[in-house]
């Protein structure tokens, strides 16, 4: 059995075979994944298991360079950007780079997200806790 914090086969996976600037999305419950990318549905109920609680075990195991983030969530979900921010500053210190925050619109992270490695669909039901996560390299 895997000792390390992601017990998810697929995502563990998924992760393994990322390059860099390879892209995932950790989005809510509510976020249209199309039907050419890879689905991972983890929502069991509402707000179970949060977007931010997805976000930090996924942080723990990939490499991030950059992050997208909608435009809409600082004024829509203060609480959550705050956190998410604030999880994305502790990443760099841990790994040691800068992670790039960008903002984009809700169309255009749609959009954005159809070109992404897999869509992980999270049970939070908050508006637009939606976020791109870029792979760096190691080294």
């Amino acid at each position: 059995m895997k000792k390390g914090t992601l017990l998810n086969s697929e995502i563990s996976y998924l992760i393994s075979r990322l390059g860099h600037t390879d892209a995932i999305v950790v989005g809510d419950a509510g976020l249209p994944i199309p039907d050419s990318t890879q689905r991972i549905d983890l929502a069991l109920t509402h707000g179970v298991p949060s977007f931010l609680q997805v976000v930090g075990v996924i942080t723990q195991e990939m490499q991030v360079e950059k992050a997208v983030i909608v435009q809409e969530m600082p004024g829509k979900n203060a609480e959550v950007h705050q956190q998410l921010l604030a999880n994305l500053k502790q990443l760099e210190q841990h790994q040691g780079n800068t992670i790039t925050v960008e903002y984009v619109s809700h169309e255009q992270f749609k959009v954005l997200s159809s070109t992404s490695k897999a869509v992980i669909r999270s049970g939070e039901c908050s508006p637009y806790a939606n976020v791109l996560l870029y792979s760096g390299v190691t080294f």
